[in-house]
């Protein structure tokens, strides 16, 4: 085992006593001491390899934690797992929103589309951070393979939907498998990789995203034309069990055997609390005013509920002092404005090119894909600059990309180029990839083992969080600005607005509904203008983290 300052230790079987002593003593800390560290600084979570790091702790006493070690020639099978858990989550989007249509016009109620796409981004949301903590109690293995398994069942079930109330039931618990594997994974390549191999690393995950945003569409629409719709989710059952069966194999984990206590109430209240949030603020944005009403009234309840058992919780499911952490607090804070402004770019923008430039649903298409493929590349780009750069440096420059690509949002006008709002999409891509992979490599970086999945899965529930708060408030900027005569420009109705759509390039688009329209999505892009400013200005607040210098891994034996 190697220590923090370069000592090594070995630590095997009946030694693990003697090793904890030697710990103890190469870090001041008696026994009584160390029992604060709670199940970090138990060595048997990682026999027979473990390296130990000595990690600064942010109110300025410094902690311990363990982290388990793969076998360097077993990592990239590790990694692969992790890619191919992670693309069942990547692709789902895609490829459902292609075939929703399709799949509407079968089972009918198409009152209730965007609840399809809505459930499963709720529990995915709301389950995030409760996983996390149950991957710092338990480990990471369990807790992927119950969300692998769940994701499939869910998968499973939803291809035997027969209604559309049905499907929402089965992809809500599509969202909570979800929930369980994109903030773990996330969590075992924080694990196994130190910042100086992210570079490579982090080009891997992005390429995940990047290949998910164009094979999706391209698969969705393949299988609804040549096969029954049922197989867009039965297409997740292969790769998640082959995912699952390579984490069984490669990823190995040494926890120690105690009891733990899990915060069951805690992680109820909790899951009620930003359940009901999201109901209200979706529900908001629609005539149902009683949903909405209902759902808020649940939250005001639940929360300070919540905020009073995490209190008095011995082990609580969300730590308010690691997410009260200037490092972890900042970056998060970040991360929410920036999903904020991503979402009022990926809602408007195909509504302004279509409605407004009177483009086709391809080229508005185009012009937002630009954002999704600029982001791996500045993902990949900010890993390899980390070292250069530094952490905060990195990230800084992607927060200032973002109000750059906004300001050609607020420059659009009627009779411009759609390339225009292309050059926006890739800017901003590239701020997001910039500041997200920085932002969770600060926070992976800036805690322990024991904490890192709780803090991973916070920067995730940031960013579903800040999507759903951006698509209300700036839903609301809409509205109100479609439904009220301004400067002279005509109120527009949701009958105008849908005919307008629906022929966006024909003479059916009433220059006056076009004027309305263009007017109010102006407004709108100029609140995510000054949402990524905000953004910005926040990132300034992040502190330099340090990039850690960790032990190389143990060779494959």
């Amino acid at each position: 085992m190697m220590l923090a300052g370069g000592r090594r230790c070995g630590v095997q079987g009946a030694d693990n006593r003697a090793a904890q002593g030697v710990v103890r003593a190469a870090h001041g800390l008696d026994g009584e001491d160390s029992g604060r560290t709670g199940a970090a600084f138990s060595l048997t979570m990682c026999l027979p390899a473990a390296r130990l790091k000595q990690v600064p702790d942010w109110a300025g006493t410094p902690y311990l934690t363990i982290m388990p070690i793969v076998p360097k020639l077993r990592r990239p099978l590790v990694l692969a797992s992790v890619m191919a858990a992670m693309f069942m989550i990547a692709i789902e989007a895609t490829i459902v929103s292609t075939a929703m249509p399709g799949i509407a016009g079968q089972l009918g109620d198409l009152h209730l589309y965007s609840w399809v796409f809505s459930s499963f981004l709720l529990t995915q949301t709301a389950t995030t951070v409760v996983f996390g903590k149950l991957a710092d109690l338990y480990g990471r293995k369990p807790v992927l393979l119950v969300g692998i398994a769940v994701f499939l069942v869910g998968s499973a079930l939803c291809g035997f939907a027969w209604s559309i109330p049905s499907l929402i039931a089965f992809r809500l618990i599509q969202g909570v498998g979800a929930g369980a594997i994109q903030p773990v994974a996330l969590t075992v390549v924080g694990d196994l990789y130190s910042v100086q191999e992210r570079a490579k690393i982090q080009g891997y995950l992005a390429s995940v995203w990047g290949v998910s945003s164009v094979l999706g569409p391209l698969a969705g629409g393949l299988i609804i034309q040549h096969l029954s719709w049922s197989w867009i989710f039965w297409v997740n059952v292969p790769v998640g069990l082959a995912a699952a069966a390579s984490f069984t194999a490669f990823l190995h984990e040494d926890v120690a055997q105690q009891k733990r206590g899990v915060d069951v109430a805690g992680a109820a209240l909790f899951t009620v609390a930003v359940a009901s949030l999201m109901v209200a603020l979706t529900q908001f944005g629609t005539s149902d005013l009683p949903t909405a009403l209902l759902a808020a009234g649940v939250f005001a309840v639940s929360t300070p509920l919540f905020v009073w058992q995490e209190r008095r919780a011995r082990e609580p499911m969300v730590a308010f002092a690691l997410w009260a952490r200037r490092p972890v607090a900042t970056a998060n804070a970040a991360t929410l404005l920036s999903g904020m402004a991503v979402i009022g770019l990926t809602t408007f923008l195909p509504m302004y090119v279509q409605g407004v430039l009177g483009q086709s649903a391809l080229v508005a298409g185009f012009a937002l894909t630009m954002m999704v493929l600029g982001w791996p590349v500045g993902a990949t780009l900010a890993a390899r600059n980390f070292n250069r750069f530094g952490l905060r440096g990195t990230l800084l420059f992607g927060a200032a990309l973002l109000p750059v690509g906004a300001l050609a949002f607020v420059a659009l006008a009627p009779g411009m180029s759609p390339v225009v709002a292309g050059c926006g999409s890739v800017v901003m891509g590239l701020g997001m990839g910039f500041l997200s992979t920085s932002a969770i490599v600060i926070i992976q970086d800036s805690v322990g083992w024991a904490e890192r999945g709780s803090a991973t899965a916070s920067n995730l529930f940031s960013r579903n969080l800040g999507s759903t708060l951006g698509a209300a408030a700036l839903g609301a900027v809409l509205n109100i600005s479609l439904a009220h005569r301004v400067n002279g420009v005509a109120a527009v109705s949701p009958e105008q607005l849908q005919r307008l759509l629906d022929h966006p390039g024909s003479a059916l688009g009433d220059a006056a509904v076009r004027a309305g329209l263009g007017h109010s999505l102006h407004l709108t892009f100029w609140a995510v203008f000054l949402t990524a400013v905000l953004t910005f200005l926040l990132a300034t607040l992040v502190p330099s983290v340090a990039i850690t210098k960790t032990a190389e891994p143990a060779a494959a034996e």
